[in-house]
């Protein structure tokens, strides 16, 4: 239990020192990058000296560089995001609905790959050599299609060609909005899927050939708790550490999906608010994909602890 707890204070010593860094990165970079400010929040009019002067004001253009990022930051931990340099609204109001969008098609998403990542990595490591086989063939498949390919093959098949799902939009709520989610999070999780199967399946092969696994065998336990419990528990930590950076990963890779199935989520307003330079909104919404990239896979290291306590003190967790 000592061991479990100081592995929680280091994840989260790490997790806001990872933040904070993180914020004094993504602050940095984008105020350095080429363009004026002025021109996207005069909405491409030719600003007049006084309208500049008030903007400059009303934006804190003219503080120093450290002290911008201050109220940056201190706007970001009381809940004031800003306001949106193109929309000409507040931060919040644009990332709070797109954000239930974009957390609806990742959860699909992890849906699919526990079922037909982890799925298949299992069939392939137990099923015989046949089985491995086509698996490993069907994941290096998954593995080398871009997600907007799949996007645009799924969208031929079975949008266009057999009408079994819509092609574009989010839908409203319920189960509209899950059948327009459906090809999104296929799409999206085809390459991810390929990659959690390798990793499931290379994970339980070893466990299998492990020495405890035998033992177990001889000693006369029935395959099915000898599998459960010796040999995908065992496993159940280094494929819940992948899976953590995984699920992390498609906040930041459901831009794809989106935007190929005109999705309002939070990728597909981060590629509009960074082409039109609208940085209030580009800082948010990377400052949050960077924040649930690190929860997450906090999250997934400390439920590995969990599961088995020696990943703590083996360094893993730590």
């Amino acid at each position: 239990m000592n061991g479990l707890f100081r592995a929680l204070l280091g994840q989260l010593g790490g997790l806001l020192l990872t933040l904070f860094l993180s914020s004094v990165v993504i602050f940095s970079a984008l105020l350095l990058t080429p363009g004026d400010p002025i021109a996207a929040i005069a909405g491409g009019a030719k600003p007049t000296p006084e309208l500049i002067a008030q903007i400059r004001a009303d934006y804190r253009l003219d503080d120093p560089i450290w002290l911008r990022y201050w109220h940056w930051l201190s706007g970001v931990l009381t809940g004031d995001l800003g306001r949106s340099f193109v929309y000409k609204t507040d931060v919040m109001n644009l990332v709070a609905p797109r954000f239930g969008i974009t957390f609806q098609l990742v959860l699909l998403t992890v849906a699919v790959i526990l079922v037909f990542g982890v799925g298949s990595g299992i069939l392939a490591a137990t099923r015989g050599r046949a089985v491995d086989r086509g698996v490993a063939v069907l994941t290096s498949l998954g593995m080398a299609l871009p997600t907007f390919v799949v996007a645009i093959l799924l969208i031929w098949v079975f949008a266009k060609s057999l009408g079994w799902f819509p092609v574009y939009g989010e839908g409203s709520a319920g189960l509209d909005r899950f059948w327009h989610l459906v090809l999104p999070a296929v799409s999206l999780a085809v390459m991810f899927n390929a990659y959690i199967s390798r990793v499931t399946r290379s994970s339980l092969v070893a466990q299998l050939h492990s020495e405890h696994v035998e033992t177990a065998r001889v000693r006369g336990i029935p395959a099915g708790r000898v599998f459960r419990v010796h040999v995908f528990r065992n496993a159940a930590p280094q494929i819940l550490a992948i899976s953590g950076v995984t699920v992390a990963g498609l906040f930041a890779a459901s831009a794809i999906a989106e935007q190929a199935f005109g999705l309002g989520g939070l990728g597909s307003l981060l590629t509009e608010a960074a082409a039109r330079k609208d940085l209030p909104v580009v800082q948010v919404v990377s400052l949050l994909f960077v924040a649930i990239f690190v929860v997450l896979n906090a999250a997934a290291d400390l439920l590995s602890a969990v599961i088995d306590p020696d990943t703590v003190t083996s360094g893993r967790t730590a």
